[in-house]
């Protein structure tokens, strides 16, 4: 060979060698960084916990931009002074006396229509929790309802309550006896409208439908979703024992659209609340034309403010409604198993079930998961 093609032979030699010395370093490399990341120590409790309150942090400011209400209302007068905190207009222990009306319309003057009444008391306690047969402060009264043939073919029918002070009368056209100041008023239309669907459903065999008759005649009237007017024979009244100084425009969601404060003096009048939270959905039946009375069993009893929180913070429908209503609707088995379990369980039970499930998700939301060590 000739000298040149020596040194190019070498030099060729040369270039391979170090593209395999570099591959050797490469692996060097990738072992040593593998012998560090073995030599790496664990965590200490100080990290850990920093990693923990960072994580709280970030959940807690997270929940809290999701949970902004509206802009708060403007709490000054028309002067520009702040606002005074509210009084409730009927002191505790005021005497009261109760009047309950039936009617068909939303907005009630019937006061002179005897069959329009359907309970009153006289001399209720406001605060009292002794009273009445159980000593629980509650009374109950049963009654039929007359329907007409309107309400038997899906009208709405409605109940007004009305509490005035002791020898006060709702009727605002009986000057001598009745006080705005002295009156507090709730009405909500007390049936309610539920569809119906009509599967057309056949025998696979014989082809024919196992169907009802009037179903199917019903479904050609009205189409596969009917909806039908039914009936609860139960509701409770409910006068939240509370005397709470509340500043008209900072009350708090939901609570604000029950708490109702008179333009004039600035104070806000009773809280009344229906409370239907126990009725379940099985023993809802509907209104058609062969009834011609309801049955109506009707309760009064106080609520303390924590509780009428809880029931008011169940009751308030999800803001995401607006989605479509059967989107987020819930059957009627699913909206009464959990009111069956609570009914029906051991309390002492459900509580131990309640702090067992609280602890589990306070160590399933602690623990940290630890990497595996480095395999080569």
């Amino acid at each position: 060979w000739r000298s040149s093609d020596m040194r190019d032979g070498v030099g060729i030699w040369g270039r391979v060698l170090s593209i395999g010395g570099g591959d050797r370093g490469n692996g060097a490399g990738e072992a040593a960084a593998g012998e560090t990341q073995r030599q790496q120590p664990a965590p200490n409790a100080w990290q850990v916990l920093k990693g923990v309150l960072f994580r709280i942090f970030i959940i807690w400011a997270i929940s809290s931009w999701f949970r902004r209400g509206p802009a708060p209302q403007e709490q000054n007068s028309a002067g520009g002074t702040p606002r005074a905190p509210s009084r409730n207009l009927f002191p505790k222990d005021t005497l009261m006396d109760l009047y309950v009306y039936i009617s068909e319309h939303e907005h009630f003057t019937d006061f002179n229509v005897s069959s329009a009444l359907f309970w009153q008391k006289r001399d209720l306690v406001y605060g009292d929790w002794t009273s009445g047969e159980n000593a629980d402060g509650c009374y109950e009264h049963y009654g039929e309802v007359d329907i007409s043939q309107s309400v038997q073919q899906n009208g709405s029918i409605y109940i007004h309550v009305y509490f005035t002070k002791s020898g006060f009368h709702p009727d605002p056209r009986q000057k001598n006896l009745y006080r705005r100041l002295a009156t507090v008023h709730t009405s909500r239309m007390i049936n309610k409208y539920k569809r119906r669907r009509f599967q057309k459903t056949k025998n696979l065999l014989t082809g024919e439908t196992e169907a009802d008759p009037e179903m199917i005649k019903r479904a050609e009237d009205y189409g596969p979703v009917e909806v039908i007017s039914h009936w609860h024979p139960n509701l409770t009244i409910n006068m939240v024992d509370d005397h709470t100084p509340w500043v008209k425009g900072s009350v708090p969601p939901p609570l604000d659209q029950y708490v109702k404060f008179d333009a004039v003096s600035g104070d806000y009048f009773p809280i009344l609340y229906f409370n239907d939270y126990w009725n379940l959905q099985k023993d809802y039946f509907p209104i058609n034309e062969s009834l011609r009375r309801l049955p109506f069993r009707l309760s009064f009893c106080p609520l303390s403010l924590w509780r009428w929180q809880l029931y008011a913070a169940q009751s308030t429908k999800s803001p995401w409604n607006f989605l479509g209503e059967d989107l987020y609707e819930q059957s009627d088995e699913e909206q009464d198993s959990v009111k069956v379990a609570l009914l029906e369980t051991n309390p002492y039970l459900l509580a131990l079930t309640i702090i067992v499930s609280i602890v589990h998700s306070v160590f399933e939301f602690l623990y940290t998961p630890v990497s595996p060590p480095y395999l080569p």
